[in-house]
């Protein structure tokens, strides 16, 4: 760990939570280089939101060979750049695949799995945005990403749970979860700048950041 920051920051969280938003201001205030999952880059996701069943194999396949390869890449990058921040924790791929897999297409995802995330390198600190599924959806919509406008709220109830589950257990990095419900990451400097602190501040441990709503 540095003296006032951690050396690779990863920010996760479900769908519409702000992590990627999170993590660019990070980037921006370290002046480091960015790591972002790329949802855009995908082929296979709109059709995925058009229908699970046909487009989940496809999709997953595709964000594990790129989140593989961009840690690959991560690994052999100068070891002396301070921080590194990314919006996606590789582990979490499995996450996804749970939910949106059959037994056979998982099994044939465990396989790929298997070989693709080896020596992935540990995050100095794991942020974990959470917010209710009203409020992601409510972000979701905001946004205007057209294929994301199909999400189903179950889905999202049922992807936030698993996230809950895994953060649970999760012990492989010093973690901060981040009740994210009442602030504005993108448009209000006063609530990043209060989440940063927390940030400088975390060095091992499981710690909570629970701002409280402002008052109107």
């Amino acid at each position: 760990m540095k003296s006032e920051q951690p050396g690779y920051i990863v920010v996760e969280g479900p769908i519409g939570v702000g992590k990627t938003t999170l993590a660019r201001r990070l980037a921006e205030t370290f002046g480091t280089e960015l790591l972002l999952e790329g949802a855009d880059e995908n082929p296979f996701l709109a059709r995925f939101y058009r229908n699970p069943r046909e487009g989940a194999l496809a999709t997953q396949l595709f964000f594990l060979l790129q989140r593989a390869q961009q840690m690959q890449s991560l690994r052999q990058a100068d070891l002396f750049r301070p921080v590194r921040v990314a919006d996606f924790l590789i582990e979490k791929d499995r996450l996804f695949a749970e939910l949106t897999l059959d037994e056979e297409e998982f099994r044939l995802y465990e396989q790929v799995y298997a070989h693709m995330t080896l020596d992935a390198p540990r995050p100095d600190l794991v942020i974990y945005l959470q917010a209710p599924v009203d409020v992601l959806m409510q972000r979701i919509q905001k946004r205007g990403r057209d294929f994301e406008q199909r999400v189903d709220p179950d889905y999202l109830r049922r992807l936030s749970d698993a996230y809950a589950h895994f953060f649970h257990h999760y012990s492989d990095a010093p973690l901060l979860i981040v009740n994210a419900a009442h602030i504005d990451l993108a448009g209000n400097d006063a609530d990043y700048e209060a989440l940063l602190r927390e940030v400088r501040r975390v060095r091992s441990g499981r710690h909570y950041f629970n701002p409280a709503p402002v008052a109107l």
